[in-house]
C-alpha cells in the first residue's frame, strides 16, 4: 500500500511517499480501516523531526486523524459494535496511508451528514476545544471569549462552540483575511489583528474596559493576552504553535486574581476514560442540530502532495482544518452538512 513513512527523523519536506509498504495487521482489539481522508496537524511536522512529546519508534507512518470505512476484511473484536463497511472517524498513528489499524475504542461512527473530508479533522480538534471551554473554563452564556489563531483548526472550532454556548466571541488572528474567515465561517462577533501593536486596547474597548472572561490560546500568546483579561478571568493553555513555551509572570496571575488552565485532551483516555464518550455525545449532538459545522481549508491535498499540505500548514497559509484526501468517496455516499 501507499504510506508516508518516516525512516529517519527529518523535516517532512525531505520524505517521499512509499508505494510498497505491507498492509498493517489488526491486533486482538483493533479494526482495519480503509482511509479516505486524513487531517493535517502541526504536531505531524514536529513528530517527523523527533520534536513531539509522542514519538513512536522508527520507522513509523506519519499522521494521526482520519476518516474512512471499516475494511471488508477487517476482524471485528469481541465487544466491538462497529460493522464492516461502516463509515467511521478516529485517530491512531499512521493515518497518512491507504489503510490503518486502530484500537476500536478510538473509532467513532461518522454521522451521515458529514463527508470523509469533514470527519478527518474531528477526533483531536473538536474535543480539545469543547472540553477546554466547557469542562475546564466552565464557560457561561454572555461571557466574553478571546480566541487566538481563531481561523485555525482548533481555533475555529472553539469560536463555533463558544457561540453555540451563548458567549460573545472575539477572534484574534494575524491577518484581516483570517479574521474574516473566523467571522464569516466561524460566527465570531468581533475580530482583532494581533500582528498590530496595542491590539489589546481594541479588546478592552469591545468589552467596555472590562476585559475578556476566557482566553483560548493554542499559539503561545498568553502573556500578551493577559493584558486584556478581566478580574477572575480564565486563560486556557491549549498549545504552542508559535514555537515558544512562554514563562508567565506569576505576580500578574496573583494581582488579577486569574486562573491559568491547561488542557491535555490526549491524556483523557488514560486519566478520565469515562469522560471521553460524554464529550463526544455533546459534540455529535451539536453537529446533529447544526449548531456547529466542520470548517475545512479550500484546497484538498492528494496523498502524493502531502508535503505541500504540511508546508502550507507550517507557513500559516491554511485556515480551518487542512485535509489530505487518500481516496475518493463512493458515489451517493457523501455527507450533506
Amino acid at each position: 500500500m501507499r504510506a508516508f513513512v518516516v525512516q529517519e527523523l527529518t523535516h517532512p519536506s525531505k520524505i517521499s511517499l512509499s508505494y510498497d509498504i505491507p498492509e498493517p495487521k489488526a491486533g486482538s482489539r483493533q479494526v482495519l480501516v480503509d482511509v479516505y481522508s486524513a487531517g493535517l496537524n502541526f504536531f505531524d511536522i514536529l513528530q517527523a523531526q523527533g520534536k513531539y512529546q509522542n514519538q513512536p519508534p522508527l520507522p513509523f507512518i506519519l499522521g494521526t486523524e482520519f476518516a474512512g470505512e471499516v475494511s471488508l476484511d477487517s476482524p471485528i473484536p469481541d465487544g466491538c459494535t462497529l460493522k464492516r463497511g461502516q463509515r467511521v472517524f478516529g485517530a491512531a498513528q499512521g493515518s497518512f496511508a491507504d489503510k490503518i489499524v486502530v484500537d476500536f475504542e478510538r473509532v467513532i461512527p461518522l454521522p451521515d451528514n458529514l463527508t470523509f473530508d469533514q470527519g478527518a479533522g474531528l477526533y483531536v480538534t473538536w474535543p480539545t476545544s469543547y472540553e477546554a471551554l466547557v469542562g475546564r473554563a466552565e464557560l457561561k452564556k454572555g461571557e466574553w471569549v478571546l480566541v487566538t489563531a481563531a481561523a485555525g483548526g482548533v481555533g475555529i472550532a472553539a469560536v463555533q462552540i463558544a457561540k453555540a454556548l451563548g458567549a460573545n466571541v472575539i477572534a484574534a488572528a494575524g491577518s484581516e483575511q483570517k479574521i474574516n474567515i473566523a467571522k464569516q465561517l466561524g460566527g465570531a462577533d468581533h475580530g482583532v489583528n494581533y500582528s498590530k501593536p496595542g491590539w489589546q486596547k481594541e479588546v478592552l474597548a469591545l468589552t467596555r474596559g472590562k476585559g475578556v472572561d476566557v482566553i483560548y490560546d493554542p499559539v503561545g500568546l498568553i502573556n500578551d493576552s493577559l493584558k486584556c483579561i478581566t478580574w477572575k478571568g480564565r486563560a486556557l493553555i491549549i498549545g504552542f504553535a508559535a514555537g515558544t513555551i512562554e514563562k508567565v509572570p506569576m505576580n500578574i496571575v496573583l494581582l488579577k486574581n486569574i486562573a491559568l488552565i491547561g488542557l491535555h485532551w490526549g491524556a483523557y483516555t488514560q486519566k478520565e476514560p469515562d469522560h471521553v464518550p460524554v464529550v463526544w455525545k455533546a459534540i455529535l449532538s451539536m453537529f446533529a442540530s447544526a449548531q456547529v459545522k466542520p470548517v475545512i481549508f479550500t484546497e484538498i491535498y492528494k496523498l502524493e502532495r502531502l508535503v505541500d499540505g504540511l508546508g502550507a500548514l507550517e507557513d500559516r497559509k491554511t485556515w480551518g482544518k487542512a485535509i489530505v484526501r487518500v481516496r475518493e468517496e463512493k458515489p451517493g455516499r457523501k455527507g450533506k452538512l
